[in-house]
């Protein structure tokens, strides 16, 4: 028996002496650090350095082109009309998307009895996978009069063959999908809230509309600088729902940065130049939401 617990003790033993206190905390993330630069930093790295090339995609034949792909970039009429059909969906998705996630999370936080299946079912969108969503509304937008959303509307639209409509049938798919991302964090801001400070309202006689404007919305900000930079970091580099339902037309109607950039490097063979557009977009993306931040944790509130 002490042979035997002198032979388990020896690995406790050497194993504490591998992680004492004195190891240094990296060591522990290195690992992870490791995966994190070969699968996220060098691909990263290596399309900045490609964006400044005319590589083809097809072996190591490339050379330095400077700015030309910058350049090429401001003279493309398709990406410069895809940057305008990219802001608009943005704009749309954003309003829209979180002033559906408001309404829907002040429902279900009312006291309803099923107000735990409502957040599940408005949830529900989320989980499926965008293509999926995206065949789903092609059906529902079909042009057929008498199929889809026309025939629930007793109208006739071509809703994604029209260019004038399109593009904002494109938006509506998006915050179905994803307006009960929005509610649940809206919904976590609401339970936040000290029921405290509503009561002191309506003892001072606040109305539901004033407990809303003076008590919950300043609490919210929190939740809605999150679901702001969410919706516009989504809504800018959005790409499965348009390559799905549209491939960016008619024509150029629904076009995004996103669709651009992926049929330039996979249709015509021109990384370089796709690169040299995902490194603006990703530019444009990180100037955004730093804006954004910048404004938006100025209102925030702390109790």
């Amino acid at each position: 028996m002490t042979l035997l617990t002198a032979g388990r003790a020896r690995p406790a033993r050497s194993a504490r002496r591998r992680f004492s206190p004195a190891t240094p905390p990296w060591l522990f993330a290195a690992p992870a650090l490791v995966v994190y630069a070969l699968v996220v930093l060098y691909p990263a790295i290596s399309g900045v350095v490609y964006a400044f090339t005319d590589w083809s995609g097809i072996g190591e034949d490339m050379s330095f082109a400077g700015l030309a792909n910058f350049r090429a970039l401001l003279r493309d009429e398709q990406a410069m009309g895809s940057i305008g059909n990219t802001l608009l969906l943005t704009v749309a998705i954003v309003a829209v998307q979180n002033g559906v996630g408001l309404l829907l999370a002040l429902g279900v936080n009312a006291r309803l009895k099923s107000r735990a299946l409502l957040r599940v079912i408005f949830f529900a969108p989320v989980v499926v996978s965008p293509v999926m969503v995206a065949f789903l509304w092609k059906y529902i937008y079909n042009p057929d009069p008498s199929a889809g959303l026309n025939g629930m509307l007793g109208v006739h639209v071509d809703w994604l063959g029209d260019p004038s409509v399109a593009l904002w049938s494109i938006a509506g798919m998006v915050v179905w999908q994803y307006a009960g991302y929005s509610m649940v964090i809206f919904l976590a801001g609401l339970e936040g809230v000290p029921k405290e400070l509503h009561e002191a309202a309506m003892i001072d006689g606040a109305g539901t509309f004033q407990r809303f404007r003076y008590v919950t919305w300043p609490l919210l900000a929190p939740a809605v600088t999150i679901n702001l930079m969410l919706s516009t970091i989504g809504g800018l580099k959005l790409f499965d729902q348009v390559f799905a339902a549209t491939n960016g037309g008619p024509g150029y109607a629904t076009e995004t940065l996103s669709t651009v950039l992926y049929k330039q490097a996979f249709v015509f063979g021109k990384f370089g130049y796709s690169t040299a557009i995902a490194l603006v977009l990703a530019l444009f993306v990180a100037a955004v939401s730093l804006v954004q931040v910048y404004y938006l944790r100025r209102r925030e509130v702390t109790v």
